[in-house]
């Protein structure tokens, strides 16, 4: 089973009528959708289980029990047994693809297969990420989103329910990020100039997912550019290279912080966010 999820995306680089003989012989739907999908538009998708998943697998609050979760160690394929692959392509923007995802992760469906036909892959994270070429024409991506062979990946998501697939930024609201970032058990952010804590990095941090273990790489961003004094303009000053931390987990805290997932900010500033390696693996069309 092939969907081809159209979100937003003006022209289809593949009618259904241009499917390649080999995969003619399975069922294809094309579904128009909005740029990112709401849970409602991909309500489709909670039938999957009861159609393809054969037999039982261990539930994830059974794999969480586990003293040893080898899961999170080099990703695997999804231990699901299903009747027929289902793939499912998205045509549209890193933050399409991440509500897919997400979607298919909140209903513990990730042995779907997932590709991706980006429609920016020049400014496209995930992507570089995957590994997708940037100078593909439209019909290329769609071509190895259903040809290629799906991969497992680690999954990062946040305690909100929602993956990062490219990329996430910890940000402050007016330029500077007061508060405080830790990957797994070391720190990589801390600015609070009211303690006297001070950094060359106090915008905040970014993350991006790595294809396999552990699942996560941060950096702190460096200090907004504010405006110098001629003495400032005159006298050297040598940068600082921003630390880089993999870890399975990030945690962040701080005053009103503006947290973004590939390229969708969230509706609102939060307090605290913690973004960690899933415990299942995703099955995505990728290098």
């Amino acid at each position: 089973m092939i969907f081809v999820l159209r979100c937003s995306v003006p022209d289809s680089p593949l009618p259904p009528a241009d499917l390649p003989a080999q995969f003619r012989g399975e069922e294809l739907t094309v579904i128009e959708l909005p740029e990112v999908p709401g849970r409602r538009d991909l309500k489709f998708l909670d039938a999957l289980a009861s159609r393809y998943v054969v037999g039982s697998t261990p539930s994830l609050h059974e794999i969480a029990a586990q003293p040893d979760v080898e899961h999170l160690g080099h990703p695997q394929p999804d231990p699901h047994r299903v009747s027929e692959r289902v793939r499912v392509i998205v045509e549209g923007t890193d933050a399409s693809l991440a509500a897919v995802v997400s979607k298919l992760m909140r209903i513990d469906a990730l042995w779907v297969q997932v590709g991706y036909v980006p429609s920016f892959p020049a400014t496209s994270t995930v992507a570089q990420n995957w590994g997708l070429l940037p100078d593909a024409t439209p019909k290329q991506y769609m071509k190895f989103a259903l040809e290629e062979a799906s991969r497992p990946t680690a999954l990062m998501r946040d305690d909100h329910g929602v993956v990062v697939l490219g990329a996430a930024e910890i940000t402050g609201s007016d330029g500077e990020l007061v508060g405080e970032a830790i990957v797994d058990s070391e720190v990589l952010y801390s600015y609070d100039p009211e303690q006297g804590l001070h950094s060359e990095f106090t915008r905040g941090v970014r993350l991006v997912p790595t294809i396999g273990a552990p699942g996560l790489a941060a950096v702190p961003l460096p200090s907004p550019q504010r405006k110098k004094s001629l003495w400032g303009f005159l006298r050297t000053h040598r940068p600082v290279d921003p630390p880089v931390l993999r870890g399975r987990a990030l945690q962040a805290g701080g005053v009103d912080m503006v947290v973004s997932r590939d390229g969708l900010p969230h509706t609102r500033p939060l307090k605290s966010v913690t973004f960690y390696r899933h415990l299942r693996d995703g099955q995505f069309v990728r290098t």
